[in-house]
């Protein structure tokens, strides 16, 4: 029989130059339905139809799976059969039809100011880790970049005596400003810290583990945990949640959107509305507490 959950791995990757993440979520949905079927003792994967879908769709509800997770789901399918359809495997999209849960959006989680400035102090600029900590962490909420972009960035893509990084994700490129704050604390890291740290002298990694290699994703959310923890902050913060923050308290000091959908890489400026949300909540929040009449 042949691969075709392999095949449209492949299609992903090589022909819509999708991330590895987005690969392997794809895939990993697929394959789940795959293997529902198959415990249902119905059609195997290409000869599914959309009532078989509906019935996955519900019997992940039933397992307590979130609305967010079956919407996901079904634009995994929706892609996979539609790769099926245009290799003439099969004539229709069985998952075109078929109506995810809807998904509610939820506000993303952001630190307070003092918050910001507790978490950015707890890196100890004592020794090589505390001042390449501290470096991450400012770069991070100076500039609102994702994870992945933070440590992606090479040694060329900063200019200190220009105050910016040059950020290039998803084909575009973009040139994001740092605060003081940030320059110097990237300066003293880049300067006197990351030298010493790398064996490789053709290492081209900004940011670099212990072992003079470039940073890995898990490898930075253990450090933000960390500090989380000695800040003792108990809102639970990703990465991410500084991302948030930049774009909600540069909204709250009165950038305008598309300013901030520039620096954050937002293709539709839709995904940078939801800040304006949560800037009108807590206006709204604050009326109802201070108005004497509310």
């Amino acid at each position: 029989m042949t691969d075709y959950i392999r095949e449209f791995a492949g299609y992903l990757e090589l022909e819509r130059n999708a991330s590895q993440n987005t690969v392997a979520s794809y895939v990993r949905d697929v394959t789940q339905f795959s293997q529902y079927l198959l415990e249902q003792g119905d059609a195997e994967l290409p000869q599914a139809e959309t009532e078989q879908i509906e019935r996955y769709m519900a019997y992940m509800s039933a397992k307590g799976k979130s609305s967010a997770s079956a919407a996901r789901s079904i634009a995994s399918l929706k892609s996979y059969y539609g790769y099926l359809q245009n290799r003439g495997v099969i004539r229709q999209n069985p998952a075109r039809e078929a109506m995810p849960v809807r998904a509610e959006r939820k506000l993303p989680q952001i630190l307070t100011g003092k918050e910001v400035e507790l978490l950015l102090e707890q890196p100890q600029c004592v020794d090589a880790k505390g001042y390449r900590d501290h470096a991450m962490l400012e770069v991070l909420y100076a500039t609102g970049i994702r994870v992945s972009e933070l440590i992606g960035l090479n040694l060329e893509d900063v200019s200190l005596p220009g105050a910016f990084i040059r950020c290039t994700s998803r084909g575009r490129e973009r040139i994001i400003p740092l605060y003081a704050g940030a320059v110097k604390a990237l300066s003293e890291y880049m300067r006197s810290v990351r030298p010493q740290m790398v064996l490789d002298m053709e290492e081209r990694a900004l940011f670099v583990n212990m072992s003079g290699e470039r940073m890995s994703r898990q490898g930075f959310w253990k450090i933000v945990k960390h500090y989380q923890e000695k800040a003792q902050i108990q809102k639970d913060i990703t990465p991410h949640t500084l991302r948030h923050s930049f774009a909600a308290h540069l909204l709250e000091n009165g950038a305008d959107l598309r300013s901030i959908q520039e620096m954050l890489g937002h293709a539709d400026i839709s995904s940078t509305q939801i800040y304006s949300h949560m800037v009108k909540q807590k206006l709204q929040d604050v009326y109802r507490k201070a108005h004497p009449r509310a």
